[in-house]
């Protein structure tokens, strides 16, 4: 029985219009051995989602502002953007956003704003959520899936390079509105 808010089990969200799996995906679904979270597409911003994300968002940014419930259902209603919930024990313990949009290069996927509880760190948590995007992102027709991560963030950065990313030699700029130069 699905959860509120969730999909059936074994279902797989595909933006319109994408293609279907390929015919050899490179890695098996589900859960890795021996960790017993549940990740799965958020289909509707109810309490439980709400209340988590509110718990959880200033573990990842103290000056992202708190959001309500109609801020997560203009996430979880993006065509663009795919919120991935991670449940341990029937909690939710950690959120992935990806963000998936055709451009003129070709269909591009970020994994953005990937947030474990502090409580529930190094039980692969945040590999099983980057797994799952990356099997979404694949399905879709993403030829690539592109993140960024503080180098301050040590164990985030191991776990991205365990899981298949590789640095690349780019510049990242930012602009911000209000502020002048």
């Amino acid at each position: 029985m699905a959860r509120p808010g969730f999909p059936p089990a074994g279902a797989v969200a595909r933006r319109p219009g994408a293609p279907g799996p390929p015919a050899a995906a490179g890695r098996p679904g589900g859960n890795l051995p021996g960790v017993s979270v549940d990740v799965e597409v958020v289909r509707e911003a109810n309490d439980e989602v709400t209340a988590a994300m509110r718990r959880l968002l200033p573990q990842l940014s103290t000056s992202a502002a708190e959001p309500d419930q109609a801020a997560v259902q203009r996430i979880v209603g993006s065509e663009a953007t795919t919120l991935l919930a991670a449940t341990l024990d029937g909690q939710i313990v950690g959120f992935l956003a990806l963000a998936m949009f055709p451009i003129p290069t070709g269909f591009r996927a970020w994994i953005e704003d990937v947030i474990v509880d502090e409580a529930a760190r190094g039980r692969g948590i945040g590999e099983v959520l980057t797994r799952k995007a990356l099997d979404l992102a694949e399905m879709a027709g993403a030829r690539t899936v592109d993140l960024t991560s503080r180098p301050s963030r040590e164990a985030a950065g191991r776990l991205y390079e365990r899981v298949g990313f590789a640095p690349r030699s780019t510049r990242i700029y930012r602009y911000t509105f209000g502020q002048t130069a």
